[in-house]
């Protein structure tokens, strides 16, 4: 069988999603409150960003993928209007129904799917915008995932990848003793889960850099792709068009 990671260890292709929705599956009821502790609140920052780069319209189509609990969605969701689309996916079920409960708490009754991103159920040259936010590096074969949204966008569409990637040089002792020691006890005394947050410091180390995405991206058949720095590497967001 081919071999995969999951984090630091080495599993069977077919063994590595149900070991993350196992992941997710735990994690869901304090995601929210994890990513703000995490980050400092940063993250509501990299997603403003990735909102603005989209520069969504009224009447667009939007695919919000692994859009766990919906903050892009949400954002997205005013500025398609009436007549247009925006579709809150995940692969997971629980992410999935924490998402979809916390917009229509909001008011908000988007469509969700429950969506693997490998094969995307959608039509060719369907949507204006698709985004995976911290959701790429999860994915068994991110190629494949990367060929399938490009399928579903119009050309002229645009793809937005936000993901961890490789943090500026000097400060990648930090970034290490913060990952393995100070993310996995967070995870302890908040979620009651050290395990999956170990993952994620193990996941992000295995995510492939910054240019290493980028060409991934353009063999997946994006025509220009371009790559923001944020935070210092810390995240990246990529953006990929379809002409």
């Amino acid at each position: 069988m081919t071999k995969t990671h999951f984090g630091f260890e080495s599993v069977d292709e077919t063994e590595k999603a149900g070991r993350v929705a196992e992941v997710f599956h735990a994690v869901a009821g304090k995601y929210d409150v994890m990513n703000d502790l995490m980050s400092l609140g940063l993250h509501r920052l990299w997603k403003r960003f990735v909102i603005a780069q989209a520069n969504v319209r009224a009447g667009q189509r939007v695919l919000d993928i692994a859009g766990g609990t919906g903050d892009l969605s949400k954002a997205f969701a005013p500025k398609v209007g009436a007549l247009g689309e925006v579709w809150l996916t995940d692969i997971n079920a629980s992410m999935l129904r924490v998402g979809r409960d916390r917009l229509l708490n909001e008011g908000l009754a988007l469509p969700t799917c429950l969506c693997d991103a490998q094969a995307i159920p959608f039509p060719n040259n369907y949507f204006d915008v698709v985004t995976v936010a911290f959701g790429l590096r999860n994915m068994t074969d991110k190629g494949q995932a990367l060929i399938e949204m490009r399928r579903v966008l119009k050309p002229g569409g645009k793809l937005l990848v936000l993901e961890f990637s490789k943090i500026w040089q000097p400060l990648e002792k930090i970034y290490d003793v913060y990952s393995f020691r100070v993310l996995p006890w967070l995870g302890a005394q908040v979620a009651k889960d050290a395990a999956s947050y170990r993952y994620l410091a193990e996941s992000i180390r295995q995510h492939p850099d910054q240019a290493t995405l980028k060409g991934m991206m353009r063999d997946s058949g994006f025509d220009q792709v371009d790559v923001f720095n944020l935070s210092l590497g810390v995240v990246a967001l990529h953006q990929g068009i379809k002409f």
